[in-house]
């Protein structure tokens, strides 16, 4: 399963080891699904999850912070955006989630911003799904 996480569910796996989104995380690093990420996704993965607000509600220090967000990138698969297709989207900051998922022949974004996608991933044949639905669909 080929799957692409909005910065809303890698922030929720650092906050809570034990929920839905962490548990993605776990599956992927044992192989079991593929993630996807791109550089400028990456980033952002890095930006949020640094801001003080979830540092404090994780009880991670910056540097536990870094190493979760580079443990991640260690076990996503690449992805060169190779085409854009903005605008799609209502919110121009979910295009670059978008279009990693595109690019890297998602199956489906995993997101809690389920509505922000509207019916656009579907042109492309990519699902959006809450972390608790991509993990059923695994099982």
């Amino acid at each position: 399963m080929r799957l692409l996480l909005d910065t809303d569910v890698v922030v929720a796996a650092m906050r809570s080891p034990t929920g839905a989104s962490a548990e993605l995380l776990r599956l992927a690093s044992r192989g079991q699904i593929t993630l996807l990420l791109t550089v400028a996704l990456a980033l952002e993965y890095e930006t949020v999850c640094l801001r003080a607000e979830h540092r404090l509600a994780s009880g991670l220090s910056e540097g536990e912070v870094m190493a979760f967000v580079n443990g991640l990138i260690a076990i996503v698969e690449p992805v060169l955006p190779r085409f854009r297709w903005r605008p799609q989207l209502r919110d121009p900051a979910d295009e670059i989630v978008l279009e990693a998922a595109v690019n890297g022949q998602a199956e489906a974004i995993v997101t809690f911003n389920v509505k922000d996608y509207g019916r656009a991933p579907q042109r492309f044949g990519i699902a959006v799904l809450l972390p608790r639905e991509a993990l059923m669909r695994k099982r």
